[in-house]
């Protein structure tokens, strides 16, 4: 998912930063979503979304590896405890979000899928509303509102290319988004403590080996061997819609702050409609864009209630 688990303020900047923080959080949102349309041409070559999952994070492992044991050498040990957490998380928001999602790209519309996805801050505030017991004020209800409008305009204008599958489709999507919410929540103090890069590094490596041994259990070591255009499409889904989306949300959040690059990452939807028209020929509608309209204005609402 596009969205790091950060708690990062930052001090009023010269424009001239902050033109540059916002360009390098709409390129990482950008370049994060464009790993739905990945998924949609590797989906071309009959493979299944435990085999792309494996090999998006054989790609990736190397860097997040490499981040974590220079952390290790550079940092004081983690207890025991904070050890098993993230695993835990590790396990909940890159493991089991990544593969809900991937799963079900399979059965419904780039667009659709990254506009569910696009609901994790509202799952954050209605998990905190129903377990943690806190008040969801009159224009947070006005931006869950409107975000889950948005949401149903587009579900029940997809229905039309397959009842069955957009349902399935959307639930597994729907899954991964709270998946990540429930991630984001656990993340929040350990972030203050350890630091959002190496809180990252460790459980994208934990998320990595989960993906790769799922592959070694579920499916024979000779889906391996695959055609050369599915490593060159897996090195884009590992590098450019993985590892640099990561590492440019948290440049970005250094230099603007969190609450400037969180709305800035509202791109995401936006882009990833029209990437999906461009290079896969999904089409885009009226009411799409209307749907992605309301999406975008409920959670801009929301980011101004955060600030």
């Amino acid at each position: 998912m596009s969205k790091i688990a950060i708690d990062t303020s930052v001090a009023p900047v010269p424009r001239s930063a902050l033109v540059a923080g916002l360009a390098i959080a709409i390129a990482g949102a950008v370049l994060f979503s464009t790993k739905a349309v990945v998924a949609k041409l590797l989906y071309r070559y009959h493979i299944d979304a435990v085999t792309l999952i494996a090999f998006r994070m054989l790609f990736s492992l190397p860097v997040f590896a490499g981040v974590a044991i220079w952390k290790m050498r550079t940092q004081p040990p983690l207890s025991v405890r904070d050890r098993w957490r993230l695993v835990g998380l590790g396990l909940v928001g890159y493991y089991l979000s990544s593969y809900l999602d991937f799963l079900g790209l399979q059965y419904i519309s780039v667009g659709l899928e990254r506009l569910i996805l696009f609901l994790t801050p509202t799952f954050v505030l209605l998990i905190t509303a129903v377990f943690l017991k806190r008040r969801i004020g009159a224009a947070q209800w006005l931006a869950l509102g409107l975000s889950y409008c948005g949401i149903v305009l587009v579900f029940v204008h997809d229905l039309g290319a397959g009842a069955g599958s957009i349902v399935t489709g959307s639930l597994l999507v729907l899954g991964s988004a709270v998946a990540y919410a429930a991630y984001l929540l656990g993340t929040g103090e350990m972030v203050r403590r350890i630091g959002s890069l190496r809180l990252v590094a460790y459980a994208m490596c934990v998320s990595s080996v989960a993906c790769i041994a799922q592959f070694f259990i579920l499916r024979p070591a000779s889906l391996l061997v695959q055609p050369l255009q599915v490593y060159g499409l897996s090195l884009v889904n590992g590098i450019f819609c993985t590892i640099f989306p990561v590492f440019m949300t948290m440049i970005a959040v250094q230099r603007i702050g969190a609450p400037v690059a969180s709305q800035a990452g509202m791109i995401g939807p936006v882009s990833t409609l029209f990437l999906g028209w461009a290079i896969l020929g999904e089409p885009i509608t009226a009411v799409q864009l209307a749907g992605t309209g309301l999406v975008l204005a409920g959670i801009y609402l929301l980011s101004l209630k955060k600030n």
